[in-house]
C-alpha cells in the first residue's frame, strides 16, 4: 500500500491512497482525514486503506485523480519523533579517520542517534531554504520508518511489528555548524535544519523480497546537479536493522504511533577502505560529507565543495523492474529572505 499527504490548508496535509505505479491517487476522508489520524487508529484504518489500494490499482474506482509529486507534502508534514540513527558505522567512522579520532569499539554494538525537530518538514519537491552558504549545506540520503506505538523496553524481535510505513529521507546538514555544537556536549541543534522525505509512504510489503532482516535491500539512488552521485545499497553495511534502531529508540520511553526513525546516512565500503565514487567505478556516496572525508584522508584536505545556493538534489529508489518506489525527493537550495 502506498499513501501521501496532498498541500491543504491543514497543517498535517490530505492523506490520499496513491497507486502502485505513482499515477493516480484518491483521497480518503471517510477513513482518515490525514495520515497521522490513519496511524493513530491503524487496526481500523489499514485494512480500509488497503481495499481502496486495491481497488485504485485495479481500476474500479470512478473519484481517482492524477498524482503529482510537486503536490506532495512530506508523508508527515510534522511528527511526535523524529529520531535518526546512524546505522552505516563506515559513514562514522571515515567522519572520525578524517579528522584523526579514534571510533570507540561501543560504536560497533549501540547506535548513534539523535533527536532531530519533527514540528515542520519540508516538502519533497519545494525548495531548502538556507541563509548562508557558509554553513556548509549538504544532502544525506537515508531510509526511514513510521511506527505505530511502541512499548518502552520492546526487544529487536517484537520491534519490527510496530513498522508501519517506509520512507525515504533527505536529513539536510550543516556541516559547518555541527563541530561548534557537538563541542558543546549536547548534540545536534542548529546544525540540523527541517529534513525531507519522499512524496509516498509505503508498507513493508511493497519491497517484495528486498526486504528482509529489517533492512531495505535496494540501491538509495543520489542525483546531485543532474549527474549520479551514489547509488549504495541500503541493505549493505547497514549494521544496525531497524528492529534495532527502534528497540534503542524505546529502551527508556515508549513511541506514539507516528514516530519516524531514520537510518542514518547509507553508505556501503564497497571491499576498500574508502569506498569509490561512481566516475571511478564504485557505487558512490550519499552525502557530500563522505567525499571530503576520503579527499582529507587521500590527500591532506577536501577538494569538493559543499552546495551552493541553486544546486539541486534528488534522491529515489527503484524496485527491480526500474519502477520508482517511493517517488523522487527533488530539490534546489535556495537564498532564505
Amino acid at each position: 500500500m502506498k499513501l501521501a499527504s496532498l498541500k491543504n490548508d491543514s497543517r498535517d496535509g490530505l492523506l490520499v491512497v496513491v497507486n502502485k505505479s505513482l499515477s493516480k491517487c484518491v483521497a480518503v476522508p471517510e477513513i482518515a482525514q490525514s495520515l497521522q489520524e490513519a496511524l493513530d487508529n491503524w487496526e481500523r484504518t489499514e485494512p480500509q486503506l488497503n481495499e481502496v489500494y486495491i481497488a485504485l490499482n485495479s481500476g474500479e474506482l470512478n473519484s481517482e485523480m492524477p498524482f503529482c509529486t510537486s503536490e506532495c507534502e512530506s508523508p508527515l508534514p510534522r511528527a511526535y519523533q523524529w529520531a535518526d540513527g546512524s546505522a552505516y558505522v563506515n559513514h562514522v567512522e571515515l567522519v572520525r579517520q578524517a579528522r584523526g579520532a579514534e571510533m570507540p569499539p561501543s560504536f560497533w554494538t549501540d547506535p548513534l542517534m539523535y533527536q532531530g525537530g519533527s514540528d515542520s518538514f519540508i516538502g519533497p519537491c519545494d525548495p531548502i531554504p538556507l541563509s548562508s552558504e557558509e554553513w556548509g549545506i549538504d544532502f544525506e540520503g537515508e531510509v526511514a520508518v513510521i511506527t505505530g506505538d511502541v512499548p518502552m523496553g520492546v526487544s529487536v524481535s517484537e520491534a519490527e511489528k510496530s513498522i508501519r510505513l517506509m520512507m525515504l529521507v533527505n536529513d539536510v546538514s550543516l556541516r559547518g555548524l555541527i563541530p561548534n555544537e557537538l563541542g558543546k556536549g549536547f548534540g545536534f541543534f542548529q546544525s540540523k535544519p527541517s529534513s525531507v522525505f519522499s512524496p509516498v509512504a509505503v508498507t513493508p510489503d511493497e519491497l517484495g523480497e528486498a526486504w528482509r532482516d529489517s533492512k531495505v535491500h535496494l540501491p538509495l539512488l543520489s542525483t546531485y546537479n543532474d549527474k549520479p552521485f551514489g547509488c549504495p545499497n541500503a541493505g549493505v553495511d547497514m549494521t544496525f536493522s531497524f528492529s534495532e534502531l527502534i528497540a534503542h529508540a524505546a529502551k527508556t520511553r515508549p513511541l506514539a504511533a507516528g514516530a519516524i526513525i531514520g537510518s542514518g546516512t547509507v553508505s556501503n565500503k564497497q571491499g576498500t577502505d574508502f569506498g569509490t565514487s561512481i566516475s571511478e567505478g564504485g557505487v558512490g556516496y550519499s552525502c557530500i560529507a563522505e567525499v571530503r572525508m576520503i579527499e582529507t584522508i587521500r590527500d591532506g584536505k577536501p577538494q569538493t565543495s559543499f552546495m551552493k545556493f541553486n544546486d539541486k538534489i534528488k534522491i529515489e529508489m527503484h524496485d527491480k523492474s526500474g519502477m520508482t518506489i517511493f517517488g523522487a525527493i527533488d530539490q534546489q537550495v535556495v537564498k532564505y529572505e
